[in-house]
C-alpha cells in the first residue's frame, strides 16, 4: 500500500507527514487532537508559562502514559503466563488421574 501524504495541526503549525495506511493516519490524527486538547488545558491553566513549557509538560504526561501503560501489559503477560501454567498443570492432572 502507498504511503498518504498528510497534514496534521499540532500546536497551531501544520506538519505535513506520511502515513502507511489509514489505521496509521487515524492514530496519527488521534495522537495529534489529544496533544492539541493537553496543549489547551495547560494554556489555560498556566497562561503565564512558556509554550516551551507546556509542551514540556505535554510531552512528559505522554511518556509517563506510555510508561504506565507498558507496565500494565507487563503485569498482565506475566498473569496470562501464571494463568497458563496453572491451566497446564490442572490439564496434566486430569490427564494423569484417567
Amino acid at each position: 500500500m502507498a504511503e498518504q501524504s498528510i497534514t496534521l495541526r499540532i500546536a497551531g503549525k501544520e506538519y505535513p507527514l506520511k502515513a502507511k495506511s489509514p489505521e496509521a493516519e487515524q492514530v496519527m490524527r488521534l495522537a495529534a487532537e489529544e496533544i492539541n486538547n493537553m496543549l489547551s488545558f495547560y494554556n489555560t491553566n498556566y497562561p503565564d508559562q512558556s509554550d516551551f513549557d507546556k509542551l514540556v509538560l505535554v510531552a512528559l504526561g505522554q511518556s509517563v502514559g506510555k510508561i504506565n501503560a507498558s507496565r500494565a501489559a507487563a503485569r498482565l503477560s506475566a498473569d496470562m503466563d501464571n494463568l497458563d501454567d496453572q491451566l497446564g498443570g490442572y490439564l496434566a492432572s486430569i490427564e494423569k488421574n484417567r
